[in-house]
């Protein structure tokens, strides 16, 4: 709702609330005239009772709680009081002619009227003062005064809280199907497969068509051939005895006779050389 609407209602308000204090004000005067009151104090009356409503209803729109409930509980008790009085003042036209001197023909009620009539300018005073007290010692609760746009800070949750909370609204999970079997890679791989079982004989073969620092030493030909220890050695063993040199049976060393020792002579001695100078 716009401003120009707001006000509108405010105003339409006021004017209704005016047209009908003045109408109940005529009643409540005369029946303050027929209860003994002066001109001045009869003029006054609907104040005491009627404007004590007004008071209670601003302090029903200030306070809260249970000072709210006082507040509606005075609104409501001297609405009934206004109420009927101005009931009493239709029912009875001498009243308003100003010639009664009762509020009722009947004893009882009439008794009941004047008590009420007379109690209610004190009511205003006792109720009055309350309800501004009320008003003046107010303080707003943290709620009203936090802005609509800011939001209060939410605390951070607990581990159990969150535990429980997970428990409570999160679903189980559903079983995971069984996942189907790897297949075997297959090998991608440049490494062939190892050769077949072989004979010494074709590792021999093999063994010959190799480096000469491939041959060296069993452990270099077990690399080269790929085959085990035994077969390397079995291997070198066989080379070497390839490579050592062989004699021809029945024959044997013959030594040089020019570098035999038979041949070479003798010393001559001293007295060898002195017996042929004689001779």
């Amino acid at each position: 709702m716009n401003r120009s609407a707001k006000l509108f209602v405010v105003a339409g308000l006021l004017a209704v609330v005016g047209m009908a204090f003045r109408v109940s004000w005529n009643a409540l005067k005369d029946v303050a005239h027929t209860i003994g009151a002066d001109t001045v104090a009869a003029v006054v009356y609907p104040l005491v009772v009627d404007g004590l409503m007004a008071v209670a209803l601003v302090a029903t729109l200030v306070l809260e709680g249970r000072d709210r409930r006082f507040a509606l509980r005075v609104l409501g008790f001297y609405t009934a009081a206004s109420l009927v009085l101005n009931y009493d003042h239709g029912l009875m036209p001498g009243i308003h002619a100003g010639t009664g001197h009762h509020l009722a023909d009947w004893s009882p009620a009439n008794w009941a009227l004047v008590l009420l009539a007379t109690s209610l300018p004190v009511g205003s005073i006792y109720f009055g003062s309350d309800l501004v007290a009320k008003v003046l010692h107010h303080k707003p609760t943290a709620a009203a005064e936090t802005p609509a746009a800011a939001p209060a800070p939410l605390a951070a949750p607990t581990p159990n809280a969150t535990a429980a909370a997970a428990s409570v609204y999160l679903p189980k999970p559903a079983p995971l199907p069984a996942l189907p079997a790897p297949k075997p890679r297959k090998r991608t791989g440049k490494k062939s497969a190892p050769p077949a079982r072989r004979t010494l004989p074709e590792l021999l073969a093999e063994a010959r068509q190799l480096a000469p620092d491939q041959t060296r030493s069993a452990e270099a030909l077990r690399v080269a051939l790929r085959c085990s220890a035994a077969n390397a050695r079995a291997v070198r063993d066989a080379l070497a005895a390839e490579q050592a040199p062989t004699a021809a049976p029945g024959l044997h060393a013959v030594t040089d006779p020019e570098s035999s020792p038979a041949n070479e002579p003798e010393p001559t001695t001293a007295e060898d050389e002195s017996g042929e100078s004689a001779a």
